[in-house]
């Protein structure tokens, strides 16, 4: 869902990232309803005369929502778009399925269709219906298996054969899984990539005593916050030495550990699993460690990564280091007329002067964007995606405290950490004097826009009056008072 990889050798830096989380989901009281929905969902397919698409989308995730969106503004999706997708739904926010997804049912859950795509960027809610009055055809739950590159075709998985002119691969991820040897399919065992899973661990969480989750980055720690509100016994177990090690200093790590600890949260840290152990009846029941101590679950979700959704389009060439489909700055693949946007997508990522491929919900967006434009119109720039990386947990009615951070930019050289985390802290990562990065926690609107463009321009600070501002307030004015300077200059 949500990393960096990157092709080039570094002292540190990015490759666990986090989706972005929104705040205008638009809940219903009632239950999942998930037949009820799939039914509607795929009445409003329809289908062209014959096999022929000028635009074919493969996937149903963000970046083909918001490419879809892309194309309607180009008034060029009505009777020559089709997205073919493997799952039940139009394409929704997928980061919800971690946050306000799994809150507890007394407390207002997210549900669909509020969190269609686009509204995490403040669009228009693209229901099933509104792809029908754009002229947009939709396949659902039936995943492309293969593709006949030279006639120019695809074939589903029941049958349909589909002639493209432009085919758009926005496949996305899927979850890393512990092999069925070690108990990583046992009932009980849960990983989230979409509303099925999802659906499946509310179920479990409704019967659920104890819990554990497997792994420290943002999905382990997005799904303990919510398992705080459904009251249960939860377990957080990882091999690093702290939360979200690939981000995180040991400092602030322990800020969000303790954070978490106060409301009841265990941390198993530095330990390996040995395997997965089923009780009388069959379920997961309990987590065996290396060192032959087990830990009592009955509900056990994994969240230690995932792995690029490639399927039948290896012959498009990927790249051996972060993974993917390797494409140019406009998403190019080496096949004229074939794309590869989001997840999926080994590009440049031009301010770094790196091959990175993001698991993110912003660059599955503005990837999507920009492929299309370029695709339909004269532009030629090419993408110059900054990283960022958003969570926002404890969101629930009743929690004392709510977590939300920002970090934008390049996670490396030393860093500096200023405020107390009451409620506010912030880190600065500096580089040869440049500022390459900052992260921030409980920031104002104001305080979260300054970060991009800190993180963009790269000002040269003055280290030790940074190291000496007495709160996060006038460090981020020493910040800003550099890039004016630099600005100016």
């Amino acid at each position: 869902m949500a990393t960096i990889s990157n092709s080039l050798p570094r002292k540190h830096g990015l490759s666990l990232w986090c989706p972005q989380s929104t705040s205008i989901y638009h809940p219903r009281p009632s239950s999942i309803g998930f037949r009820s929905l799939q039914r509607s969902y795929v009445a409003a397919s329809s289908a062209f005369s014959n096999e022929n698409r000028e635009f074919v989308i493969v996937g149903g995730g963000n970046a083909a929502g918001y490419a879809a969106r892309t194309f309607v503004e180009h008034d060029m999706a009505n009777g020559r778009l089709c997205i073919v997708s493997k799952e039940a739904f139009a394409p929704y926010e997928r980061p919800a399925l971690t946050k306000g997804y799994l809150f507890p049912l007394d407390k207002k859950p997210a549900r669909l269709p509020g969190f269609h795509t686009c509204v995490g960027s403040g669009g228009e809610r693209q229901t099933p219906d509104w792809y029908k009055e754009k002229g947009i055809e939709m396949l659902y739950e039936d995943p492309v298996t293969g593709i006949d590159i030279e006639k120019q075709t695809l074939t589903t998985n029941s049958g349909k054969l589909l002639k493209y002119g432009s085919l758009i691969i926005a496949t996305g991820c899927t979850a890393s899984r512990f092999p069925d040897k070690i108990g990583g399919n046992l009932p009980g065992v849960h990983y989230i990539r979409d509303v099925a899973d999802a659906d499946s661990l509310i179920s479990s969480l409704e019967r659920a005593k104890k819990v554990v989750i497997v792994g420290g980055g943002y999905i382990g720690m997005e799904i303990a916050a919510a398992a705080v509100g459904w009251k249960l016994d939860t377990t957080i177990i990882f091999p690093e030495n702290h939360l979200l090690q690939r981000l995180f200093t040991p400092s602030l790590a322990r800020r969000y550990e303790e954070l978490y600890q106060g409301n009841g949260v265990k941390f198993l840290k530095g330990v390996s699993i040995k395997n997965l152990e089923a009780g009388s009846g069959g379920s997961v029941a309990a987590v065996k460690l290396e060192d032959g101590s087990t830990i009592e679950a009955d509900t056990v979700i994994i969240g230690i990564g995932a792995k690029p959704a490639v399927g039948p389009f290896e012959r498009l060439g990927l790249n051996s280091t972060v993974g993917g489909i390797q494409v140019d700055g406009q998403f190019r693949t080496s096949v004229p007329g074939i794309f590869a946007i989001g997840d999926v997508a080994a590009f440049p990522l031009k301010m770094y002067d790196r091959i990175a491929r993001v698991e993110h919900v912003d660059h599955a967006r503005r990837s999507a964007q920009h492929c299309i434009k370029a695709l339909l119109s004269a532009q030629t720039h090419t993408y110059d995606y900054l990283p960022y990386f958003y969570s926002r947990v404890f969101e629930y009615e009743g929690c004392q405290r709510k977590i939300w951070w920002q970090f934008f930019g390049d996670n490396v050289g030393e860093t500096i950490e200023i405020g107390n985390f009451d409620p506010k802290i912030a880190t600065f990562w500096i580089d040869s004097g440049k500022l390459k990065g900052v992260l921030l926690e409980s920031g104002s609107t104001e305080e979260f826009e300054l970060l991009p463009k800190l993180a963009r321009s790269q000002p040269s600070v003055d280290k030790a009056k940074l190291q000496n501002a007495t709160s996060v307030e006038e460090a981020l004015h020493i910040a800003r008072t550099s890039l004016q300077v630099e600005t100016a200059v």
